[in-house]
């Protein structure tokens, strides 16, 4: 993580995501812009949770961690996108590791001055209560996507999800094969069901399987198939 010192970046950040009416005067000066490269953590599970991010620019991907190991991917996010808001409302610690999955700019602000500064601020406050409910509403989509659509469908939208970031710009363009039992949990299938499809894929010239990992082939047919990218 680097923190970028200029003002006028922030701004414009803010500008070009209509949240300037979001933040009052006293907030303001303390909100701060933060880089992460690809790959980086920006929040862990179990860890304490100090501050409230703003995605501004970039993909990041949701997942949770079992106490044995195992890790479920749970969604992938585009900006605009609020990190930590269910932490600062409930004053607890991080729910879920959250990890950059392109190069990532957030907008980041300490909870401690947020309570101060904003607690009776009712556009930040309006703000937080639409964010919220829309995850809710979205997690409640995505459900219904799962259990609607079969899984050729579920899967080509959540390779389209791994590769491309907001801007359409191609990300890794694979997807690694010891994450196969993390995208059939995802995706609400069997292991050996997932394989059967990618099988398929691989037949129709839609991906290419390596060793150690799926290989995009056709992303315009992935689309057409996917009908739209429902784990943004």
């Amino acid at each position: 993580m680097k923190e970028i010192k200029n003002r006028q970046l922030v701004q414009s950040y803010l500008q070009a995501h209509q949240l300037e009416s979001i933040f009052n005067d006293d907030i303001m000066p303390y909100l701060s812009l933060y880089h992460f490269e690809q790959g980086e953590l920006i929040l862990s599970q179990g860890e304490p949770s100090k501050y409230l991010y703003v995605l501004v620019q970039g993909k990041i991907k949701i997942y949770t961690t079992s106490a044995q190991g195992k890790t479920l991917i749970l969604s992938f996010k585009t900006p605009i996108e609020v990190i930590g808001d269910i932490e600062y409302v409930q004053e607890i610690d991080t729910i879920n590791t959250v990890e950059a999955v392109s190069s990532v700019y957030m907008i980041g602000v300490q909870h401690t001055l947020l309570k101060k500064l904003t607690n009776d601020y009712s556009p930040f406050l309006q703000f937080m209560l639409t964010i919220i409910t829309e995850k809710f509403y979205l997690k409640n989509n995505s459900m219904s996507f799962n259990l609607m659509h079969p899984v050729e469908v579920r899967l080509a939208s959540y390779l389209l999800s791994v590769i491309h970031d907001e801007n359409e710009s191609i990300l890794s363009g694979q997807l690694s094969t010891s994450s196969l039992a993390d995208t059939a949990n995802l995706i609400g299938t069997s292991y050996r069901h997932l394989n059967r499809v990618i099988r398929q894929f691989c037949s129709d010239g839609l991906v290419e399987r390596k060793k150690g990992f799926i290989l995009i082939k056709d992303r315009e047919a992935l689309t057409t198939l996917s009908g739209g990218n429902i784990y943004e």
